[in-house]
């Protein structure tokens, strides 16, 4: 399957919203399913075929999930997050203001799901080809 590794070096590629489509296609050739990132560490955990899951460790230091979710606040924050302007600890930052605990981004779906604290899904974005 893939390791950390290979997560790793696939995301140290990424320096703005505008690589996401890249790398999204980096970890499907790798044979990641879909991952959950959650926003309070930056913990991900990926999942590949046969059940196989892959835990990572936390990027950054615990954020504070806003409690009141804002799909108007994500929707700008992905906004400017896909055009380059921010980089991903800012988008993580701004993710959290806006009430999301974790995002689903599904390589089959090509969608990445938004969802605050209580589950409810604030956006789904279609991921656009590179």
């Amino acid at each position: 399957m893939f390791t950390s590794e290979q997560i790793h070096e696939a995301f140290a590629k990424v320096k703005s919203g505008a690589d996401f489509p890249r790398f999204v296609q980096d970890l499907k050739k790798m044979g990641v399913t879909h991952y959950d990132n959650f926003v309070s560490d930056g913990r991900t955990i990926c999942y590949g075929q046969k059940d196989f899951t892959l835990i990572g460790d936390s990027k950054y230091p615990d954020m504070n999930v806003n409690d009141i979710s804002s799909a108007d606040k994500l929707k700008h924050a992905i906004s400017i997050h896909q055009q380059g302007q921010t980089d991903y600890l800012t988008f993580c930052q701004q993710a959290a203001d806006a009430g999301v605990e974790k995002w689903i981004t599904h390589m089959i779906e090509m969608t990445v799901t938004y969802l605050d604290k209580e589950g409810k899904k604030l956006i789904v974005e279609p991921i656009q080809q590179p």
